[in-house]
């Protein structure tokens, strides 16, 4: 047989074969895979951006990522998930960037002081 003649869904198989269940030419069992995949809602980092705004607003960026992680909120309600996840991971940017800049200005507030009391104590007098 030509197989450019047949469809290939006709073409027959070569081989023998003794018509088993299960088996290519006999009685076979078609099963179908389901997969459910659920989508997680994007994340809107609203927790973390009032923390920004509250604890560690520098250059305004808790009060820049609060306004987005709100928008993405809302997004979220409205059911645009892909406006949501855009709001919500500029959200994330910025709250990243300001718990860094907060946490190097602590670090560098503590070395600050910790040099101005060592200067201090080493212009002391020693008294006996």
């Amino acid at each position: 047989m030509n197989p450019a003649v047949y469809p290939p869904e006709a073409v027959p198989l070569q081989g023998g074969y003794d018509g088993r269940l299960g088996q290519p030419g006999g009685h076979s069992v078609v099963q179908h895979t389901t997969v459910n995949v659920t989508t997680e809602p994007p994340k809107d980092h609203i927790i973390w951006s009032l923390y920004s705004f509250v604890y560690s607003n520098c250059f305004c960026l808790g009060l820049a990522a609060l306004i987005f992680s709100i928008k993405a909120r809302d997004r979220k309600v409205v059911g645009d998930l892909e406006g949501a996840r855009h709001y919500g991971s500029t959200a994330r940017c910025l709250n990243i960037t300001a718990t860094v800049l907060a946490c190097i200005m602590v670090l560098i507030f503590i070395i600050t002081v910790t040099a101005v009391f060592v200067q201090i104590n080493s212009y002391r007098p020693y008294y006996g």
